[in-house]
């Protein structure tokens, strides 16, 4: 894959990731209006986070890290790729079924361990009984995020960039009936969970087998590969395991407040745009072309990749960055004030989003860096490094808790992740050119930055010109969009005026 061709993975992942964002915006914002930031809205996106929790933890974290490079030498050499993926796919099953039905039983004894704030009011109960709902979700997206790295290491990203565009259809459309019938909403949005992961487990599995790869589940049996596969996942899965320890710090620094889990659920959301745009498109393509190129041992297009996967995301993110810093209130009070969300929720949400601003640039670095050692097999030296991040993010959210309450969940959570990023960024010197920015994106790097500071500036003399707008009902919708055209068009013009980047690059990468 040359780099034009990684571009434009990148972009075909990228776009299917912006719709599903956007989707997700729409949904948000209907929850927003529906239940505000009260005991419903608390005790549903506590359940909703219980199988996204464990499935970083077994899917995308520590099973697809070492998943994707044994199968990408598979259908490199052509030795048993298609065995090898049903094998994997049996094994997984039976492991998330029988850890599926011990969650559900367990539920009392989860929700009192991550979300301790809850016990004694409403919440907890209604967490409960949300969470036995939705935990199934997790053997279906496990088994499609399997189906997803197959599909991406054969070059084939549109089905499994779509897929999650399906999750919030489902729940949009679940919304939107409850309404109509007058049905509770909480159990409505519950029960689109697992409906919603049937959906995507059955495109990615016609899609896969329309690749060559018909994969059906059979009698899970312990082979020399899954050894292999298992040894590999270990210490992902530890790494995996630190990195949920950080979440559940941080939701029980939140717990404590009524209505600071969905408010740092909502300002999650909006960072989470760029940051799934852009990082979860360069961690899908760049592990498996890494892994090809380091099959075939060819260190230049190795550094080519990976060079190009750090420059496209930071000129990206940085300039999102930016913006999530500047002008937070603005865009939180346009998404999401209206309905239960009030003027306090919107400001106390726009605090979470600037201080996750800070860290988006090491959100994005990290699934940029992490491939370097995926691709290589080394998944002991991501779990020391997810170690220190852990301490650094306990101690922080912890210590800080009693000052400044609930906001010590995002700042330790950006710190940690910057922590996270220099520990990766020294242990990759020793592999070499192969693991080094080449001189292109040497020369555009601080450009980058400087027509996002550029940016920055514009923003902010936008917004003082257009102050009063901002704040007079519906014409706060047309001051967030002047903002946000502002923002892009003088980035844009300034990125190309200075040469951060060629827009013909993309243009390029989109035709071909």
């Amino acid at each position: 894959m040359t780099p034009p061709r990684l571009i434009r993975g990148f972009l075909t992942v990228g776009f299917w990731t912006l719709l599903s964002r956007i989707l997700g915006f729409a949904r948000d914002i209907m929850i927003a209006s529906a239940l505000g930031v009260g005991p419903i809205a608390d005790a549903f996106m506590a359940a909703f986070a219980l199988p996204n929790l464990f499935r970083r933890f077994f899917a995308e974290g520590a099973f697809n890290t070492a998943f994707v490079p044994l199968f990408s030498k598979r259908v490199e050499t052509g030795e048993g790729a298609h065995a090898f993926a049903r094998d994997a796919m049996s094994g997984l099953s039976a492991i998330l079924i029988v850890f599926s039905v011990i969650a559900i039983a367990a539920m009392p004894a989860l929700i009192w361990v991550m979300y301790n704030g809850f016990v004694g009011d409403a919440r907890f109960d209604l967490a409960v009984v949300y969470g036995r709902i939705a935990f199934p979700y997790i053997l279906f997206i496990s088994i499609a995020a399997l189906l997803s790295g197959v599909l991406n290491t054969l070059g084939k990203f549109v089905a499994a960039a779509a897929a999650p565009v399906l999750l919030n259809i489902c729940f949009i459309g679940a919304m939107i009936i409850a309404n109509i019938i007058g049905a509770d909403m909480g159990m409505a949005l519950a029960w689109s969970v697992p409906v919603a992961g049937i959906a995507q487990l059955t495109l990615l599995w016609v899609a896969s087998a329309r690749a060559g790869y018909r994969l059906i589940p059979r009698r899970p049996r312990m082979t020399p590969e899954l050894k292999r596969l298992a040894i590999i996942a270990a210490p992902a899965a530890l790494a995996g395991g630190v990195l949920q320890i950080n979440l559940l710090v941080g939701r029980l620094v939140a717990s404590q407040t009524e209505g600071a889990i969905a408010m740092l659920g909502f300002a999650d959301r909006l960072y989470q745009l760029p940051l799934g745009v852009v990082a979860i498109a360069i961690g899908v393509v760049l592990l498996p072309e890494l892994s090809r190129r380091l099959a075939a041992d060819d260190v230049d297009g190795s550094q080519a990749a990976f060079s190009r996967a750090g420059e496209v995301s930071l000129a990206l993110t940085i300039p999102a960055a930016v913006a999530l810093i500047v002008i937070p209130v603005p865009l939180v009070s346009a998404l999401f004030e209206r309905g239960a969300f009030d003027a306090d929720a919107s400001a106390g949400t726009a605090v979470a989003v600037a201080i996750y601003g800070l860290g988006l640039p090491a959100f994005v670095l990290q699934k940029v860096l992490q491939p370097l050692f995926y691709a290589r097999e080394d998944t002991k030296s991501p779990f020391r490094y997810a170690v220190i991040s852990m301490i650094v993010n306990a101690g922080l959210a912890l210590g800080l808790a009693p000052v400044i309450g609930f906001y010590a969940a995002a700042i330790a959570t950006t710190l940690s992740s910057w922590a996270m990023v220099v520990a990766l960024w020294r242990g990759s010197r020793p592999m070499g050119l192969a693991a080094r920015f080449d001189a292109q994106f040497k020369r555009r790097i601080w450009r980058i930055c400087m027509a996002s500071v550029a940016m920055g500036a514009v923003l902010w003399a936008l917004m003082l010109l257009i102050g009063p707008m901002l704040g007079m009902g519906a014409w706060k919708y047309l001051g967030v969009a002047i903002l946000v055209i502002g923002g892009m068009v003088s980035y844009f013009a300034i990125g190309a005026m200075i040469g951060a980047f060629r827009i013909a690059d993309f243009k390029g990468a989109m035709r071909r």
